[in-house]
């Protein structure tokens, strides 16, 4: 599954709510109608707590699949209102919840030196001696550039700005990331 949003704080008493986008394509993938799995994240900050379910003295559980009923743009973000999410509370509960759509159903890029997140996760992370390093456990998206979370084979993390400078070679069919980072990078 491919993250493509993720579900920010409640705009207004309608139901609605601000979407960050994660995606290169959001004109083609933010379309009513369109149908996301949801993922609620293990590390969700935010304790909604129980929303007002439509049943009484039931708790409202996030759907497996979020259906996009309608959306306008604000501010480099989308106010998205759900099917079925119709009042603050629901909305509410749905903050942090991340947006996904299927990886098979995405073409690949045509950029050689371009990579969907999907594509580097688990691949191996080696020096450019061949020492291995660890795995790639996740991109995350700062605003400066991407940075590799390394999961280090000794344990713990480190995080690898994706840079050509520092990562010189993907090498997505042999299943390996070469990197080559300054002094200290791995021991922060």
């Amino acid at each position: 599954m491919l993250v493509i949003g993720q579900i920010g704080k409640p705009h207004g008493i309608r139901g609605e709510v601000l979407v960050t986008v994660r995606t290169d394509e959001p004109e083609a993938r933010f379309v009513a109608g369109s149908v996301f799995a949801t993922e609620v994240p293990r590390d969700r900050r935010v304790n909604a707590g129980p929303a007002t379910a439509a049943t009484p003295g039931v708790a409202y559980q996030v759907p497996g699949k979020l259906t996009l009923e309608s959306l306008r743009w604000h501010q480099g973000r989308i106010i998205a209102q759900f099917e079925g999410v119709h009042d603050r509370n629901v909305a509410e509960a749905l903050r942090g919840v991340l947006l996904q759509i299927d990886s098979a159903d995405v073409t690949p890029p045509n950029d050689p030196d371009e990579f969907h997140d999907h594509q580097l996760i688990g691949l191996s992370v080696v020096g450019l001696d061949g020492t291995e390093l660890g795995t790639v456990d996740r991109i995350d998206h700062a605003p400066a550039s991407d940075l590799i979370v390394l999961r280090k084979a000794a344990g713990g993390t480190a995080l690898i700005p994706f840079v050509s400078s520092i990562v010189p070679t993907v090498d997505l069919a042999g299943g390996r990331v070469v990197v080559d980072p300054p002094e200290g990078l791995l021991d922060l």
